[in-house]
């Protein structure tokens, strides 16, 4: 990247408009060049206590390429195409679904997932399992903010939460009768997880007694749940939330245990949740991830189905629902500067008690938390702050019924909406389809062969761009969404750039990127509809 972009970006880093806060930094600035529109960010940092589980090494940008130093002498753009895809392959995860003697009717044929940090740490999860007590698979993405210990939260624990919400009462028994007589478990899910994704293994043992008072409360109605998929995700969503806020106000003798739910609580993460069995497709959504497919027409072009709503201050939607669950005296303070309260982008999102919790609450249960500042965990209370909970985590669930030509399920968190149209994502992942299925064409050889003519051989193979792809899909988008220039191509010193920019500038330019791509099986689609 040229010495004069290094210093537009240098220079309008440096008059960035940012509010102090007692440990804090809460950013109004928007940077015009990439239309990055900004997230809160609460802590500048989040520390662990010792024997906790860091997060620190979920696919950051690895120290030997990333700059430190915002001094501009100290600046160097360059990397090397093999450390460009190094840094781009290293959260890669794809998963083919096995066809056992053509016995399998999973309409998934396989799925491509991948992350990119901008904070240190990533403050982005991801989840994927096979359900093994009800049918179907999940795919979720969890967005967080004011650090990860939410959305790691999320991704160990809401797709259990659904899985149990989904199942009879007799196995929900069967599960519960093991448990009291001390048996093993049946197993709920398989996980499909890249091998660093990170899990808080000291706390794994609460959370499975919090999602057992979870399955006891349902086997206390007086019928059985019976709850239809929509209904299901509704319920396991705001279960867990409530729970996250539970955990922290009760008595904790483990000091881990009690700083984790600290942090889970007073950080938030939005999450996107895609159900799918068979045909049947439901994604659950809170806040502005966002899910959606992509459809190969009749007539070859492809087009766009967004399966979610944005849920911020740009949706028509969530601005008269806050309305109509606050005094219409307050109806000009819900949203400032196109946030909720003037700080959270999102209207929707687990955790962030600051906004769901009376001010009493809050204090009451900070001033009994003696590690709560050294957790960078403090009271804020916002301006107009008269009738909480102004945030849920409830969320909206699209229900659809897969055809045919729906050929591939896009979730991803908004560092990727930010970059690229719901239009464009689908037209790089159906043209690296388009490119993947067509066979690597061979090299014709004349006799003789000769050094010049193998040469420009090569040449047209290079020109054709064989042997550039990315192979997982997912890369592909995260190449595109942070190396393209104006003309939609990627500009390899832009992408250089934003790869080496310093932690602390980074996130004026990009947000942590998670995505995950699921393909289906057109052929299981389609003998579903022909044998019914």
């Amino acid at each position: 990247m040229s010495r004069t972009v290094s210093s537009w970006i240098l220079s309008s880093a440096r008059s960035s408009i940012v509010l102090q806060g007692k440990g804090r930094l809460y950013s109004i600035c928007i940077p015009n060049r990439n239309k990055i529109k900004w997230k809160l960010v609460f802590s500048k940092t989040h520390l662990y206590p010792a024997g906790s589980c860091s997060l620190d090494n979920t696919f950051s940008l690895k120290k030997a390429f990333r700059h430190t130093s915002t001094e501009e002498e100290h600046f160097s753009f360059q990397l090397s195409p093999s450390q460009i895809n190094d840094i781009l392959r290293a959260g890669e995860l794809s998963h083919k679904i096995l066809d056992l003697n053509g016995k399998n009717v999973n309409s998934v044929l396989r799925f491509e997932s991948n992350q990119l940090a901008s904070n240190t740490p990533i403050e982005d999860r991801r989840s994927a399992a096979t359900c093994l007590q009800t049918k179907g698979m999940m795919f979720g993405v969890f967005d967080g903010h004011a650090g990860s210990a939410c959305a790691q939260a999320l991704s160990e624990r809401l797709l259990h939460y659904i899985a149990v919400s989904l199942m009879s009462r007799q196995t929900l028994e069967e599960i519960e009768l093991a448990v009291e007589r001390m048996k093993p478990v049946l197993p709920i899910l398989q996980w499909h997880k890249h091998p660093n994704d990170v899990q808080y293994q000291e706390i794994t043992s609460q959370y499975f007694e919090n999602l057992r008072v979870y399955w006891q409360h349902l086997l206390d109605l007086d019928t059985e749940p019976g709850f239809s998929l929509e209904e299901a995700m509704i319920c396991a969503f705001k279960r867990l939330d409530s729970d996250i806020s539970l955990e922290v106000q009760a008595p904790q003798e483990n000091e881990l245990m009690r700083n984790i739910a600290l942090q889970v609580a007073f950080s938030g993460a939005t999450a996107c949740v895609a159900h799918i069995d068979g045909v049947h497709l439901h994604v659950a959504n809170t806040g502005d991830c966002r899910a959606i497919l992509g459809v190969h027409e009749e007539d070859g072009t492809w087009s766009t189905l967004p399966l979610t709503r944005d849920h911020n201050a740009f949706d028509e939607f969530e601005i008269r629902r806050l309305k109509r669950e606050h005094p219409r005296s307050e109806e000009k303070t819900l949203f400032v500067n196109d946030r909720l309260l003037g700080i959270l982008m999102p209207s929707r999102a687990f955790g962030d008690v600051q906004l769901k919790w009376s001010k009493e609450l809050q204090h009451s249960v900070l001033e009994n938390s003696c590690d709560a500042e050294a957790l960078n965990i403090y009271q804020y209370v916002p301006p107009n702050y008269h009738t909480p909970p102004y945030l849920t985590a409830e969320p909206e669930v699209t229900y659809h019924k897969l055809r045919s030509k729906d050929k591939f399920l896009v979730i991803a968190s908004d560092g990727l909406w930010e970059m690229l149209s719901n239009e464009k994502v689908v037209q790089l992942v159906a043209g690296q389809l388009t490119e993947l299925n067509v066979q690597k064409p061979q090299l014709a050889f004349e006799k003789p062969v000769n050094l010049g003519y193998m040469h420009s051989l090569l040449l047209q193979r290079k020109n054709r761009g064989i042997g550039s792809l990315d192979q997982n899909v997912a890369t592909h988008l995260i190449r595109h969404a942070i190396g393209s220039n104006e003309y939609g191509e990627v500009d390899q010193e832009k992408l250089a750039a934003m790869l080496t920019l310093p932690e602390d500038l980074a996130r004026m330019y990009r947000d942590d990127i998670t995505i995950t791509v699921v393909y289906f099986n057109s052929e299981k689609i389609e003998n579903y509809y022909r044998n019914n």
